[in-house]
């Protein structure tokens, strides 16, 4: 049996956020395309996972809580396998807001904001406390920096 690596989505803006309490559509947006990937923080955790799944040793399980995070029950929203197109790369500085340096290359924030679902605003807000050791941005599209 293939381990399964959990990957939980937020339905609502958390509560250190401007927005707290309100809907962030992310399973939506991750459906219709507009959500193309995500931002972790454990990039070498994350990377072991995804090679996993990409190996064909593991799945993905994308969820959502069903109610109040951490005290509610766990509902699965897509399943990622080797054959979804799912990948990973570094985000080396997170810290660095003039611009966002993926594996070598400089990207505009605001772009990275649209890919991961949210306002260029919103998303400054959400990584407002920003970490300096590399992120993980996980990919749910074939579509790579």
């Amino acid at each position: 049996m293939k381990k399964t690596y959990v990957l939980m989505v937020s339905e609502r803006f958390p509560q250190t956020h401007k927005r707290k309490g309100e809907l962030t559509y992310f399973p939506t947006k991750i459906k219709n395309g507009e959500k193309i990937h995500t931002i972790i923080a454990n990039y070498e955790l994350w990377e072991k996972r995804i090679n996993d799944i990409k190996n064909g040793l593991a799945r993905l399980s994308v969820r959502v809580w069903e109610g109040k995070p951490y005290k509610s029950k766990q509902i699965q929203i897509f399943e990622f396998i080797a054959e979804r197109g799912i990948d990973i790369q570094k985000l080396e500085d997170p810290s660095n807001f003039v611009y966002a340096p993926i594996e070598g290359k400089m990207i505009n924030w605001q772009f990275v904001a649209k890919n991961d679902g949210l306002s260029f605003e919103d998303f400054c807000d959400w990584f407002k406390v920003r970490k300096k050791s590399p992120m993980a941005i996980i990919h749910f599209t074939d579509y790579r920096y």
